[in-house]
C-alpha cells in the first residue's frame, strides 16, 4: 500500500515538474537574451553617408530602441556607403556577427535586387532577419523649378539629369524603368554615397532632380522644396495610386500602356511598404530575433519616438518584421515570367547611362 502511494506521489511530482518546465521557456529564454545583451553594444549600419533619411532614421531610432532590448545594450551608428547601399547588404549576410549585436538599414530595393536588378548581390533577401520597416512611404519623380522640364510629357522631348547611386537603389532603378518602360529620356548620374549628396548636387546645378526621392525625406530635410518659391515640380507618385499627400499628382501606373507594363510596374514599385527596413544576418538565434523585432515594434510605439519622428517631419508608418518577411516571400513568388519582363526592363533602361 505505501509502494503504491509512494508511486502516485512520485509521478503526481513528474507531471508538475513537467508542467513547470513547458510552462517557464518563454521567461527563462527572457532572462538569457538579457544576460547575453547586458553591457553589449550593439551596431547598427546604415548603407548610405550621413544627413540622408535612410541616417536620419536610423540614428532616431538608435536613441531609443536601446530601452526595448533586454538587457539595455548601447546603440551605435555606423556609416557603411557603397553600390547604392548594396555594401552594407553584402557586409550584413556574409561579414557581420549572426549573434544579434549587428543589424542595419539600407535601400529598399536591395531585398529586391536579387530578383530583378542587375547589380552582382552577395545575399539572399528571403534569408535575412526582418526586423521590421520604420515606414511604409511615398515615393516621387521631380525636379527643381530651374529645370526646362515642366510636365511629364516634356520628359519624353528633353534630356533630364537624374541622380543615382548605384544598380538596386530606387533613384537607379526607378529611372531605369522610366526608361525601359516608358521611354522617358533620362540621363543617369549615379555614384552619389547617399541622398543628401545627391540633394547637394540638384542644389549646384548638376541635376535636374531625382526620380524615386522619398517624399518624407525631401519635407524632413527641405521643406521649402515642398512649398513656396522654391517647391519642386512633381512629375510622378512612383505608386499604384495616388496618394492623398499628392492628389493632384498621378501615379505611375496610370502612364503603363498596357497590362504587361502594369505587372512590371507594380513588381517594382511595391518596395515602397519597405521604405526604410531593417534586418540583421541570418541564422542569429531565435530568441534574439524576436526580441530585436519587439523592441523596433515597441520604439515606433513609443511616444518620444514619434515625437522627434514627428518634429523632423519624418513619416511614421511602421511595418512589422513578421509582416516584411511575408511580403519579400510573396515577391519571390511572382510568376518567373513577370520577373523576366521587369529585370529586362530596367536592363534595357540601363543602357546609355
Amino acid at each position: 500500500m505505501h509502494k503504491f502511494a509512494d508511486a502516485k506521489t512520485n509521478m503526481r511530482a513528474a507531471l508538475l515538474l513537467i508542467v513547470a518546465s513547458a510552462s517557464s521557456p518563454s521567461s527563462a529564454s527572457s532572462d538569457d537574451v538579457a544576460d547575453f545583451y547586458r553591457g553589449k553594444l550593439i551596431t547598427m549600419i546604415v548603407g548610405y553617408s550621413s544627413g540622408g533619411g535612410y541616417d536620419i532614421y536610423a540614428r532616431t531610432i538608435a536613441r531609443y530602441i536601446g530601452d526595448y532590448i533586454p538587457g539595455h545594450p548601447t546603440i551605435i551608428v555606423q556609416n557603411m556607403p557603397g553600390a547604392g547601399s548594396i555594401a552594407s547588404a553584402n557586409y550584413i549576410y556574409n561579414v557581420a556577427a549572426k549573434d544579434g549585436t549587428v543589424f542595419g538599414t539600407f535601400g529598399r530595393g536591395v531585398p529586391m535586387e536579387p530578383l530583378i536588378g542587375i547589380a552582382k548581390t552577395q545575399y539572399d533577401a528571403t534569408k535575412l532577419t526582418w526586423i521590421g520597416s520604420a515606414a511604409n512611404e511615398l515615393s516621387v519623380c521631380a525636379v527643381t523649378q530651374k529645370s526646362l522640364i515642366k510636365s511629364y510629357d516634356d520628359m519624353f522631348k528633353l534630356e533630364v539629369a537624374v541622380g543615382g547611386e548605384g544598380s538596386g537603389s530606387d533613384p537607379d532603378t526607378y529611372a531605369m524603368m522610366m526608361r525601359g518602360v516608358f521611354g522617358a529620356k533620362f540621363k543617369i548620374v549615379t555614384g552619389y554615397p547617399g541622398g543628401n549628396d545627391m540633394t547637394l548636387a540638384i542644389e549646384r546645378g548638376e541635376l535636374d532632380g531625382r526620380c524615386g526621392w522619398s517624399w518624407g525625406s525631401i519635407r524632413a530635410t527641405r521643406p521649402d522644396w515642398v512649398s513656396g518659391p522654391n517647391r519642386l515640380n512633381v512629375l510622378l507618385a512612383m505608386t499604384t495610386e495616388r496618394n492623398e499627400d499628392l492628389p493632384d499628382v498621378p501615379a505611375v501606373i496610370e502612364k503603363a500602356k498596357s497590362e504587361h507594363d502594369k505587372d512590371i510596374v507594380r513588381l517594382i514599385v511595391s518596395r515602397q511598404t519597405l521604405a526604410r527596413p531593417f534586418a540583421a544576418p541570418p541564422g542569429i538565434p531565435t530568441v534574439r530575433r524576436n526580441a530585436l523585432r519587439a523592441a523596433f515594434d515597441a520604439t515606433m510605439k513609443d511616444p518620444r519616438y514619434i515625437a522627434e519622428a514627428k518634429a523632423a517631419s519624418l513619416d511614421v508608418t511602421p511595418v512589422s518584421g513578421r509582416d516584411v518577411e511575408e511580403l519579400i516571400q510573396r515577391l519571390y513568388a511572382t510568376p518567373a515570367a513577370t520577373i523576366a519582363q521587369a529585370r529586362a526592363a530596367i536592363s534595357a533602361g540601363s543602357s546609355g547611362n
